[in-house]
C-alpha cells in the first residue's frame, strides 16, 4: 500500500491557480475532451480493481464483493453513463414556443460553473468521489478533489493514478487533514460538494458564504424504518438487515432505527435474528467477510452509544477496540430518549422502537430532523401513501434499503438537515453547470416592441397591455 502523503498547505493556492487558468483557456469546454476524460476515469477504475478492493479492505476492513458491489462498480457504471450521454445533457436548449419572445431567439446555454472542489468521506470514500467528479467532469469544469483522510489507503491512491489517467491541469487531488482543508476553504471556488457530517457543514458553509460560493450538503441523519405487520416479514427483515450491516453500518441511508408496533416487535426482531445468521454462519468477526469501523474514535463513539441503551440487546453487542469490530447488534425495547436515539448511530447497532401506532410513529418522525431516506415496509399502498405523504425525507423508499442513490435516474439528495442539491448522474452534471441565458433579437422586433422607448404615453401602456394574458375566471373560494 502507498503511503498517504499530505499536500503541502503553500502549495494548495498554486494548484488552484494552475487549474483556473487550465479552466480559462477553454480546454475543458470541448465535448470530445470531456469524453475523453470520462472514458479515462472509468478506465482508471477498472485497470485497478484489484489496488481498489485491497485499499478498501486496509481502510475499512470490507469484504472484496461489497467494495466491488457498491462502489466500484458503481464508480465505472458513473463515468460510463456521463461519458455516453454528455453531448445531450449539454446541447443548449430552447424554451417552449412563445409569441411574445420566439422572434429574440431565445437559448439557455448549459455552461461549466468554474472550478469546483469535491469534498468526499470515509465512508464511501471511492463512490462518493468518482460519482461527482464525473459529473464535475462532463459538465467541463476543473476539479479539485480532498478526499478523507481517515481512509489513507484509498486517498493515497488517488493520489498515485488521477494524474496518471485525467489532465493534471484540470483535475488535482489534495491531500490531508484540518490544516489543509482549511486552506481550500479559504480560497473562492464555483461550487463546492460535501459530503459528512453536519458539524463540518456548517464549518464549510460559513467558510463558502464569505466568497457566495454555492454549496450543495450530502448529510446523512438517523433514517427510520416504518414496519407494517402487513408486510412480508422475511424479506423485510433480510433487507433492513442487509442495509444496517453492509460496511458495518457506516452507510449515509442506512436503516438508522425501526419503528414497529408493539405487539409485533417479538416476532420482528426474531425474524432479524434469523437473517443475520443466514448472512454469517461462521464467526462474523472473522477478517474479510465484515467491514470494520474506520477509525478507533468511531469505535468508541458507537460503543459508548451501545453501552448506555437502556434497550435490551436481542443479539450481537460484542466488540474488539483491538480491531474496531461491533458485531451486528438488535437492540429491542428502546425508547425515544435511548442513548441510542441521540445522533446518527453511523454503526452496525440497530435500536427497535415498539410504538402504539403508525401515528405515533410519524409525529415522532415529523418533531425530529429530516431525515435522508426515510424507508417503509408493507404490502398496504395505504399505509405506505400515508407515512410518505405526511412526512419529510431526501427519498421515501417501499420494500427496499440502501441502494436508491445507485439506481440510475433517480436524484440523491437531502432535505434541510439532511443536505441540499442534488447527484449522481444527469444531477450531478446539472450541479455543476451553470444555466446561461441567451438572446439574439433582430432589429425588426421594434415594430412590435418599439412601445418600451420613452416618451411614455398612453400607447405604451396599451402596447405592454398587450403582452399580458388574460385570466381565467376569479375562484370562487378554496377548493
Amino acid at each position: 500500500m502507498a503511503e498517504l502523503k499530505y499536500t503541502p498547505v503553500e502549495e494548495i493556492e498554486k494548484i488552484q491557480a494552475t487549474l483556473r487558468n487550465t479552466f480559462r483557456s477553454g480546454k475543458s469546454k470541448s465535448i470530445e475532451y470531456r469524453k475523453y476524460q470520462l472514458l479515462q476515469l472509468a478506465y482508471m477504475v477498472k485497470d485497478n480493481t484489484k489496488r481498489f478492493q485491497d485499499a478498501l479492505a486496509a481502510d475499512l476492513g470490507r469484504p472484496p464483493f461489497e467494495s466491488q458491489f457498491l462502489e466500484i462498480g458503481s464508480s465505472i457504471v458513473e463515468a460510463r453513463t456521463a461519458w455516453a450521454n454528455v453531448d445531450k445533457w449539454a446541447k443548449p436548449e430552447k424554451p417552449g414556443f412563445s409569441i411574445n419572445s420566439t422572434p429574440m431567439r431565445p437559448v439557455i446555454y448549459k455552461e461549466p460553473k468554474g472550478v469546483v472542489l469535491i469534498i468526499s468521506p470515509f465512508n464511501y470514500p471511492m463512490w462518493l468521489c468518482m460519482s461527482p467528479l464525473a459529473g464535475a467532469i462532463a459538465a467541463g469544469n476543473a476539479v479539485v478533489v480532498k478526499p478523507a483522510e481517515t481512509a489513507p489507503n484509498v486517498s493515497a491512491l488517488f493520489a498515485e493514478l488521477i494524474p496518471k489517467y485525467l489532465d493534471p491541469e484540470l483535475v488535482a487531488v489534495v491531500n490531508g487533514g484540518i490544516p489543509e482543508t482549511t486552506r481550500l476553504l479559504e480560497l473562492p471556488w464555483d461550487h463546492i460538494l460535501y459530503t459528512g457530517g453536519g458539524r463540518v457543514a456548517r464549518i464549510v458553509s460559513a467558510a463558502a458564504a464569505k466568497h457566495l460560493t454555492p454549496v450543495s450538503l450530502e448529510l446523512g441523519g438517523k433514517s427510520p424504518v416504518f414496519v407494517d405487520p402487513n408486510c412480508d416479514l422475511e424479506t423485510a427483515a433480510k433487507r433492513i438487515m442487509w442495509g444496517k450491516v453492509v460496511n458495518a453500518g457506516q452507510t449515509c441511508v442506512a436503516p438508522d432505527y425501526v419503528l414497529v408496533p408493539r405487539d409485533f416487535q417479538d416476532k420482528f426482531v426474531n425474524a432479524l435474528k434469523e437473517a443475520c445468521d443466514k448472512f454469517y454462519p461462521e464467526s462474523v468477526s472473522t477478517p474479510g467477510i465484515y467491514s470494520r469501523l474506520i477509525t478507533p474514535q468511531a469505535f468508541r463513539r458507537v460503543k459508548g452509544l451501545l453501552d448506555n441503551t437502556k434497550g435490551k440487546v436481542v443479539f450481537g453487542g460484542e466488540t474488539d477496540e483491538a480491531t474496531k469490530f461491533i458485531a451486528p447488534t438488535v437492540v429491542k425495547d428502546c425508547s425515544f430518549d435511548d442513548s441510542l436515539m441521540s445522533e446518527e448511530i453511523f454503526g452496525p447497532v440497530l435500536p427497535v422502537i415498539p410504538v402504539e401506532n403508525v401515528e405515533e410513529a410519524i409525529t415522532y418522525v415529523n418533531n425530529n430532523d429530516h431525515p435522508l431516506a426515510l424507508y417503509v415496509f408493507s404490502r398496504d399502498d395505504a399505509y405506505k401513501q400515508n407515512v410518505f405523504s405526511r412526512t419529510q425525507s431526501g427519498a421515501a423508499i417501499a420494500n427496499e434499503v440502501v441502494l436508491h442513490p445507485g439506481i440510475e435516474g433517480l436524484p440523491f439528495g437531502g432535505i434541510g438537515p439532511s443536505g441540499s442539491g442534488y447527484h449522481t448522474g444527469k444531477y450531478s452534471f446539472d450541479m455543476f453547470t451553470h444555466l446561461r441565458a441567451s438572446m439574439d433579437t433582430p432589429s425588426w422586433i421594434d415594430r412590435i416592441l418599439g412601445f418600451r422607448f420613452p416618451p411614455y404615453s398612453d400607447q405604451s401602456f396599451k402596447g405592454a397591455s398587450r403582452l399580458v394574458k388574460s385570466l381565467p375566471p376569479r375562484p370562487t373560494g378554496p377548493p
